[in-house]
């Protein structure tokens, strides 16, 4: 066989040229069926969510009260939200409290019941069922039962504090206590759903891992320290991303708690309540958008830094 003239550089018969082809009209037809298949998820994600955002981007630009056409202000609306707005400056650090409030010990407190739920324990089946149960309900219909709880007169908050001879406190009414009684309601509804994530993660830690502990003469706490809970590490990242995120995002509980008013003095009003009001309430839609668009950097700087520096303590088997 001369050089040049090898299989790979002989030329195309017609057979091998009918195969190429019908090869090629495969592809392109499942490429078509694949898009067709991800055309409604698609279509969803742009009309809800990518053409959103860019128009908040845009309009955040303008000053706009839905009435008329918007009147652009160039970056007026950003210099007036970080340098003169008072009130966002203190709905940044009330968020900040509730965060701080919540996250540490929701996630202390499910990983606490999670380690005792997944021992052998009677019923446990229905004391699992009966944690998870509050993150099920609606919270506008728990709130409503949170209040009465924190009923100032007759709830059964300042009733447990005076069988304990401590004085009633003012809870929703108070502007200190305010906030602390919208922490504790969402420790309680959350609680659960972080319950049940733990204990996924604990069902999938071997247990001849913590049993070769036990021979080893490691003691409940060493084996839960060294073992169980650097195993459990990608799961407390996770249960942290999630908490952190939607803590950031808190409104409705804020709503029902203050009635739509950011309570007494405004204490418990964060950034997401204070958008609502300037968006919906005092019909700003270009100053909201402001704050949507640091709102939502904010949060990019949290994951960000969160998929930083807690990542680097995650371990895998």
């Amino acid at each position: 066989m001369q050089p040049g003239t090898g299989f790979a550089d002989q030329p195309l018969t017609g057979l091998r040229v009918a195969r190429r082809l019908t090869r090629l009209r495969g592809l392109g037809r499942e490429g078509w069926e694949g898009y067709l298949f991800l055309a409604p998820a698609l279509a969803i994600f742009l009309l809800f969510l990518v053409i959103p955002t860019v128009w908040v981007f845009g309009l955040s630009l303008f000053k706009w009260d839905f009435i008329g056409d918007p009147q652009f202000v160039g970056l007026r609306n950003f210099q007036r939200l970080l340098l003169e707005d008072d009130l966002f400056h203190r709905s940044v650090y009330q968020t900040l409290y509730f965060v701080a409030g919540t996250v540490p010990t929701g996630m202390a407190l499910s990983l606490f019941i999670a380690v005792l739920l997944n021992a052998k324990l009677p019923a446990r089946g229905f004391f699992r069922a009966v944690l998870y149960s509050p993150y099920v309900l609606p919270v506008i219909a728990t709130t409503v039962l949170w209040q009465w709880i924190y009923n100032a007169d007759y709830g059964v908050m300042n009733g447990l504090l005076q069988a304990v001879h401590l004085p009633k406190l003012g809870w929703v009414r108070d502007s200190q206590w305010i906030m602390p009684a919208i922490i504790i309601y969402s420790i309680w509804h959350f609680t659960g759903y972080n319950t049940v994530i733990f204990l996924a993660g604990l069902a999938n830690i071997p247990p001849e891992l913590e049993e070769a502990a036990r021979v080893d003469g490691a003691n409940r706490w060493q084996s839960f320290w060294n073992v169980t809970w650097p195993l459990l590490s990608p799961t407390t990242y996770f249960v942290l991303f999630i908490a952190m995120i939607g803590s950031f995002k808190v409104f409705v509980q804020i709503y029902q708690f203050t009635v739509g008013t950011g309570g007494p003095d405004r204490a418990a009003e964060t950034i997401g309540f204070y958008l609502y009001q300037e968006a919906f309430q005092h019909f700003r839609a270009g100053y909201a958008s402001a704050i949507s668009v640091i709102f939502f950097l904010i949060i990019i700087l949290v994951t960000v830094s969160q998929m930083r520096f807690a990542s680097r303590r995650v371990f895998y088997r």
